[in-house]
């Protein structure tokens, strides 16, 4: 239980498994752009009646803003933090660059979200020493070439390795020694637990369990009685067992972005705007990823929670947002909700595969250069000029007609 820095060595013998988590991933990534706003509160999410926080530097988190919580809420508790827009082409880069970077170490990898992964460096270790010299490793890599900071829980197993990461936040480098896990999970509150929310930590209350410890020594039937199934699971938890392994990335068995709008709307010029928006970003993940489609589904949402799924499985796969937009906006025409108030809309494409093993039918006359050439092109001057760079597709006109764009 000794972080890594100064002072001695944690034993790190029994301790595979690295928990790797990003610092305030979305702010940090913004504030490369924006220096002067080092080590003041800044929250990034969309602002409205909807919005909520994606990300908080620590100085707005000292104000009780969080993740997830509702952008109106956070501005209250922290009026004067600078609210920044999210750019999530610039995050999903920065992403791709860490996990390269975890990759290089093993290929025992998964990712849990754009900013955290568990790594199994047990086979890595007589080329590149100790868990804790690989993690001290992996934190210095990623400052050096991206100049943000993460901290890693370096444990046994998955859970106790995602618990030493939260515990050393920010910038830090905890590691739990296989037979220091029991002094190190007891003290700690019972809602740290995976699988305690709000509700079950209520009931581990009223039955004055409020430490993992004192769960720990609850007779596992009791748990059962209280808790059902999960009362087993959490009687493993504290006394730090979990068999999970760290099950290396597989490719997605989709892609696909949604978005839910400020307020209702039933303007379908304003819907087939955002199908195009969105067509560009499940595109752009496409030709990232090395994958194409068949399958093009559009999620539309009313105002009533009611969701309807439209999808069409086209002749040949795709990662073009022309095509994919165009096949959106026909599945939206096809669905009847001209003038019906939305509130959720989103485009998603699947059937996946490798780009590689698709090849294309070119009709008579077409020529072999094309949109998908465009939009490589297109994929590059993002990556070197930013995201504001206008993407080919932005300029295609629906079926039914201009756009004010």
């Amino acid at each position: 239980m000794l972080p890594q820095g100064g002072g001695g060595l944690a034993d790190d013998s029994g301790c595979p498994i690295l928990h790797v988590d990003m610092d305030a991933f979305f702010a940090s990534v913004e504030l490369l752009d924006r220096p002067e706003l080092r080590g003041l509160p800044v929250i990034v999410g969309a602002t409205g009646a909807r919005g909520v926080v994606l990300s908080a530097t620590y100085e707005a988190r000292r104000f009780g803003v969080h993740s997830a919580m509702p952008m109106t809420r956070a501005m209250r508790l922290c009026p004067r933090a600078t609210i920044i827009p999210p750019s999530h082409r610039k995050y999903a880069a920065v992403s791709r660059g860490v996990m390269e970077i975890f990759r290089s170490i093993t290929p025992e990898v998964e990712p849990v979200a754009s900013d955290e992964a568990f790594l199994d460096v047990g086979g890595a270790r007589r080329r590149l020493g100790s868990p804790s010299a690989i993690a001290a490793m992996i934190r210095e890599q990623v400052a050096e070439r991206f100049g943000i900071t993460c901290s890693v829980g370096v444990a046994s197993n998955k859970f106790v390795a995602k618990l030493a990461s939260r515990q050393c936040k920010p910038d830090g480098l905890l590691v739990v020694p296989a037979d220091g896990v029991v002094e190190f999970l007891h003290p700690l509150p019972v809602a740290a637990l995976w699988g305690v929310g709000e509700r079950t930590e209520q009931v581990l209350i009223r039955l004055g369990i409020r430490t993992v410890g004192d769960l720990a020594q609850v007779p596992v039937s009791t748990l059962q009685r209280e808790l059902g199934a999960v009362g087993a699971h959490l009687a493993a938890l504290a006394w730090g067992r979990d068999e999970r392994p760290v099950v290396a990335h597989t490719p997605d068995k989709s892609i696909g972005n949604e978005e839910t709008f400020p307020f209702d709307v039933d303007d379908p010029e304003a819907i087939r705007r955002e199908l195009l928006r969105l067509s560009e970003r499940v595109a752009a993940r496409l030709r990232a990823s090395g994958q194409v489609g068949r399958t093009v589904s559009v999620k539309l949402r009313r105002s009533d929670f009611t969701t309807i799924t439209r999808s069409r499985t086209l002749r040949e796969a795709t990662d073009v947002a022309k095509e994919i937009f165009a096949t959106s906006c026909e599945l939206f025409a096809a669905a009847g909700l001209d003038r019906v108030r939305l509130r959720l809309v989103g485009v998603r494409v699947e059937n996946l595969r490798p780009a590689g093993t698709a090849a294309r039918q070119l009709s008579l006359g077409e020529r072999e250069t094309g949109w998908r050439e465009a939009e490589q092109a297109m994929d590059k001057a993002i990556r070197r000029f930013g995201p504001d760079a206008v993407r080919p597709a932005s300029l295609v006109r629906p079926p039914s007609g201009p756009m004010d764009l």
